[in-house]
């Protein structure tokens, strides 16, 4: 009987105890929960104080996380993907300026951002929010979203002339390669101008003149340049030369990169001499400098039967095969001569004159 009482009384006081530790009001819960929201506001004020801590725990907000744009120095009118930690104002895309400032918003200040990698352009942040007491230690990330700073355009004798933005590294023949290839009547000469500062200050352009054959051959690995944004590279039609007169097939024909054109060619290229049998020809040529025409005689029948050197076209030279019954009476009937291209048929109006 006594050890029963005893069991009983042990029992009561254990249930006491529980009550105590796990029933709502108890004091060792009171004490828990007190220790716990302590904890969370300490750790709420360290995280507002110290946010690079808690930034590294989580991670930070990217705004451009997918792009695969190469690292460049920012320029004029590029967009830039910025990131601040705790701060969705902050933490969008914006547009660099024109004059090369960047405008945020809770700033006073622009930042200057054109000529800085992402980098700099992110210590440049931090130092301007800790400056003017927007944050104590702010934390910053910077991506560039879109060039717009580094336009290169190629055009004329190409496939499709075409405007793009120079990311990593682009070279002459990539450049070429983006316009579809050259075209058949692209000249001898690829000219290719580039933007360059000048010790005052202001800015000129520099132009190479790069060979069409030596750039494709691949010889020279030099004249395959890298391009930095901001070139115009342009390829100029080639030259042309006309043959009119006692041929077979009058007509224009092409001076072919790194070909030279001359009399003999002429011929060959207008299938030969169609009921001729005279000994002059004519070359019309219009000088550097000069106002009208320069009339050069040539002795085609030596030239044919290789008793006089063959004679060199230029460009735009008009080669002119006369009747033999005087070239006077040629003349006469250049009029119902196959005009080709505007070009002959303002060139052949010199004949009259």
């Amino acid at each position: 009987m006594s050890a029963l009482f005893q069991n009983s009384a042990h029992d009561a006081h254990l249930r006491r105890k529980s009550l105590l530790v796990m029933g709502p009001g108890g004091a060792l819960m009171k004490c828990l929960a007190f220790v716990f929201v302590a904890i969370l506001a300490a750790g709420a004020a360290f995280a507002q104080q110290h946010p690079a801590a808690a930034y590294a725990a989580s991670g930070p907000t990217v705004v451009n996380g997918s792009s695969n744009l190469p690292v460049e120095r920012i320029g004029r009118n590029d967009l830039v993907g910025i990131s601040v930690y705790d701060s969705p104002e902050l933490t969008r895309a914006f547009r660099v300026d024109p004059d090369g400032m960047l405008r945020l918003p809770m700033l006073k200040q622009p930042i200057q951002a054109a000529g800085l990698y992402p980098a700099e352009l992110e210590s440049a942040i931090r130092t301007a929010l800790t400056s003017e007491q927007v944050f104590v230690d702010p934390v910053v990330s910077v991506s560039i979203a879109e060039y717009r700073s580094r336009p290169i355009s190629v055009s004329g004798a190409v496939k499709s002339p075409v405007s793009f933005q120079a990311a990593g590294t682009v070279t002459l023949l990539d450049a070429i390669s983006q316009a579809g290839g050259l075209t058949e009547d692209a000249g001898s000469e690829i000219l290719v101008s580039r933007p360059q500062v000048g010790a005052d200050g202001n800015s000129t352009s520099l132009v190479q003149r790069i060979p069409v054959r030596g750039l494709l051959d691949g010889e020279d690995a030099s004249l395959n340049m890298s391009l930095k944004g901001g070139e115009e590279i342009r390829i100029p039609l080639a030259g042309r030369f006309y043959v009119v007169g006692q041929v077979k097939r009058p007509g224009e024909f092409l001076i072919r990169s790194g070909a030279e054109s001359s009399v003999l060619k002429a011929l060959a290229l207008s299938e030969g001499l169609d009921h001729y049998s005279g000994n002059i020809a004519y070359i019309y040529r219009i000088e550097a400098g000069s106002k009208g025409k320069n009339e050069i005689p040539i002795e085609l029948k030596k030239i044919m039967t290789r008793k006089a050197p063959d004679v060199p076209l230029l460009a735009n030279d008009v080669f002119y095969i006369p009747q033999a019954s005087g070239r006077k009476a040629a003349v006469a009937t250049l009029g119902t001569a196959v005009m080709i291209g505007a070009g002959l048929g303002t060139t052949l109006l010199y004949l009259y004159h």
